[in-house]
């Protein structure tokens, strides 16, 4: 018999009397209750949206001219804004994004002094260039449909209009806004703007968060009101997008949507390319690398306007320049297909062309099997300033090789090159980028307070396309053994954490929600259970803004599982895992049988060792043997001789049972207690591996529900027919355990090594501060 069924028939968890606090688990294992929205008919209980679900839409139609000669960026705007909530309301709230690269800005004013003890060069390049910059919003105008001026109000990165009347639920009002600004080097800081390439004088433009854009209006917030201060980005309205960009003529421009005057900007040669793109899964030029190499000698003062329109997007962003390659081919999703195209310099060659746009149809057929099918018709990688940054349909991405075309590659350890410019660097920051259309693009998280609501689930997913791109992927993020030294480090706060509050910013809104999602799919729910769940909650909320409570509630709803614990313990707490196995004890039955118990006996006393003054000891003149008639009976007497007295209490004693009773007796099965500590306070699965003295080896996993009554120390019994010889924790590192040295009975030896450096020689004749100066940096 397997000890998992002896787990099934006597599975109970032993109380412990230690010092833990006896009920600590209901803490652990208390429901969510209030730290969760109240259920409405707008967000049920299960996490879906109700009937009564509404969402406000913000329609656009804009004229953006880029001024290539000075950096500059003029628009004007036309938005049709929906009250589809059931409020009227008095005013409309823009969102000014760029009013973040004011001098008074709460971002500018906010930051704090860096380090100055070790500070590179660029860095204090990018400090300068902050105090002087002059950006922000500037020559703001706003009008009604007729070109009638409304009053408005500046707050920093807000810009309140204050309408002639109350807009009514189901009504619209249409409005105008004209504005310019500044273009940031993006080298410096930002989101979006230009690259500068000295040799040829060229720029590179990514544009994002370039015009004022409607703010959410939500059930559970009403207007949001949180000032841009750069790392919370932003929640928005879905609309309808129709954008005409004016550039340069030569500049090739990628943007939101589908190229609607194709004829009109391309060549006859680009565009029987970009249509032959649109039917070919194998990568077609529409601009080879010699064009654009021949294109960026030159310049042209004639301008061109690309038009691009988009359905159903949150936001709209752009890239454009005369420097630009560009690829394409079509990647399917589901039944359909979607133009996957990459725009680049030739400064990011040969990487990009072999990397880039396999990386965008990678992510969309991975996304698409654990989520939906992409809705949208293209997806877009630009190569430019911005390390990685998100919009519909369109991304920017900053991983080149080096200036002669050589690129590190990550598998070679070598961490004196950075590992974003690495191969791998490129094809995880695409797919990184790329599935942000699926979250928060599609998916409307409200990333102004809930930073890992997109970055945490889409740096999930992020890993299970890695893995699917070849084995032994070097994934930075969702293996949980790379989470331990964060979650155990002084710089923790709950990742339900605002979005500027945020310490340690990528391990708490990206890295550990991703583990924590990883760890439940693979170590609590199953995969087959979790999928199903997660793509419950995508499918739930496309198109629609979800919260965290209809998060956890839809994935306990569609797996039929409590999983209060896990978001208490994972999301509002900042515990980590460290369980350690801290005593054993094996117990057999005493069978009452006195020649079967003498014989037990006698064999545990044999193995003892003899004390060291026994050892000392035997080389002693005893007494008795000088003086043999001082020995007596029990001398000579062998305390495991079975005697007749010993017979006759065993037989009496089997009188007394009845056949069950005997038969109980006569088990020989071995009782093991095993005492576990959770050191890290954070409750968690029990993954064991058991190997027995026949050399076989069993695996289990014991629920965390075990820790519910006492959450600091559990006892667990194991009735086996073999010898346990060793039982270990999470031997498979599935459960981001702090310390696995104390997982395993008997312990493991902790393994390291050290380097041998040669002494650096002292000055000798030095001042009492030089000499403490001298003796800090030896250190």
């Amino acid at each position: 018999m397997t000890l998992r069924l002896f787990l099934a028939v006597i599975a109970i968890t032993l109380p412990c009397f230690a010092l833990a606090e006896v009920g600590s688990g209901a803490k652990k294992f208390a429901q969510l209750g209030h730290l969760l929205d109240t259920p409405t008919e707008v967000r049920l209980a299960s996490g879906a949206p109700g009937p009564d679900y509404w969402q406000q839409r913000a329609d656009y139609k804009i004229d953006v001219t880029i001024d290539d000669t000075r950096q500059h960026l003029t628009g004007r705007e036309t938005v049709t804004y929906y009250n589809n909530s059931p409020h009227s309301l008095k005013y409309i709230w823009l969102q000014l994004d760029q009013n973040r690269f004011r001098q008074d800005s709460d971002d500018m004013l906010t930051k704090t002094a860096p380090n100055f003890e070790k500070y590179p060069y660029r860095s204090m390049a990018s400090l300068l260039y902050r105090m002087e910059f002059a950006g922000g919003v500037n020559n703001l105008a706003i009008t009604d449909a007729q070109g009638n001026k409304l009053p408005f109000a500046l707050n920093k990165t807000m810009a309140r209009i204050d309408l002639p009347q109350p807009l009514r639920a189901g009504e619209q009002f249409v409005f105008n806004v004209a504005w310019d600004h500044a273009i940031v080097d993006a080298s410096k800081f930002g989101r979006g703007g230009y690259e500068h390439f000295e040799q040829d004088g060229n720029y590179i433009y990514e544009i994002a968060q370039w015009f004022p854009r409607v703010s959410a209006y939500t059930d559970y917030e009403g207007w949001n009101n949180k000032q841009f201060l750069g790392k919370g980005e932003f929640t928005l309205e879905l609309g309808d997008y129709e954008v005409a960009i004016t550039v340069p003529a030569d500049h090739i421009v990628a943007a939101t949507g589908v190229l609607q005057n194709a004829d009109d900007v391309l060549s006859r040669k680009q565009l029987k390319r970009y249509e032959k793109a649109q039917k070919s899964q194998e990568l077609q030029f529409i601009v080879t690398p010699d064009e654009a190499a021949q294109r960026e000698k030159s310049s042209t003062s004639v301008e061109s306007t690309w038009v691009f329109k988009a359905e159903n997007v949150r936001d709209f962003a752009f890239a454009s320049s005369r420097k630009f390659i560009w690829d394409a081919k079509t990647a399917p999703s589901g039944s359909k297909n979607v133009l996957a195209m990459s725009f680049y310099p030739n400064e990011a060659e040969p990487l990009w062309s072999q990397y880039s746009t396999a990386s965008i149809a990678h992510t969309i057929d991975v996304y698409s099997r654990y989520t939906f099918e992409y809705p949208y018709p293209v997806s877009i990688s630009v190569n430019g300033p911005v390390g990685g940054m998100e919009y519909p349909m369109i991304t920017f991405n900053k991983p080149r090789p080096y200036e002669d075309g050589t690129y590190w590659d990550e598998s070679q350890k070598d961490h004196s090159k950075s590992w974003s410019r690495s191969k791998y660097g490129l094809i995880s920051v695409i797919i990184h980028e790329v599935g942000h259309n699926y979250f928060p693009m599609i998916v409307n998280s409200d990333e102004r307070q809930w930073t890992w609501m997109d970055e945490g689930m889409n740096t999930f997913l992020q890993y299970i396309a890695e893995q699917e791109w070849e084995e032994g992927y070097p994934s930075r993020r969702g293996p949980p053994e790379n989470m331990t030294e964060y979650m155990t480090s002084g710089e923790v706060v709950p990742i339900m954490t605002n979005s500027e509050s945020i310490l340690q910013f990528g391990n708490n809104a990206y890295g550990k929600p991703a583990t924590a999602l990883n760890i439940l799919r693979e170590s609590i729910m199953g995969r087959e259970l979790f999928d199903y769940a997660f793509a419950e909650f995508a499918n739930r909320w496309m198109f629609k803004r979800p919260t965290p409570a209809d998060f956890f509630r839809s994935m306990e709803d569609a797996s039929a599982t409590d999983l209060d614990w896990f978001w208490r313990g994972w999301f509002y707490g900042t515990d980590y895992v460290d369980v350690a196995i801290t005593d054993i004890t094996q117990f057999t039955l005493d069978t009452r049988d006195p020649e079967v118990e003498k014989a037990w006996q006698k064999a545990k006393d044999d193995k003892m060792e003899p004390t060291l003054s026994e050892q000392r000891n035997s080389d002693l003149a005893l007494l008795v043997e000088k003086y043999p008639a001082l020995n007596d009976f029990y001398n000579d007497y062998d305390e495991y001789t079975v005697t007749p007295w010993d017979y006759a209490q065993y037989e009496k004693t089997l009188k007394a049972l009845n056949d069950q009773e005997k038969a109980l007796l006569a088990q020989d099965k071995n009782f093991y207690t095993v005492k576990f500590a959770n050191l890290g306070g954070l409750v968690t699965p029990l993954p064991l591996r058991i190997s027995y003295a026949n050399g076989d080896t069993e695996e289990l996993q014991i629920p965390a529900e075990i820790w519910r009554r006492n959450a600091e120390e559990v006892t667990k019994l194991f009735v086996t027919e073999n010898e346990i010889t060793g039982i270990e924790f999470d031997p498979y590192r599935s459960t981001a355990d702090a310390d696995t040295y104390n997982n395993s009975w008997p312990r493991k030896v902790k393994t390291s090594r050290f380097r041998l450096h040669k002494d650096s020689p002292k000055p000798n004749h030095m001042r009492r501060d030089e000499k403490d100066n001298w003796e800090k940096k030896d250190k």
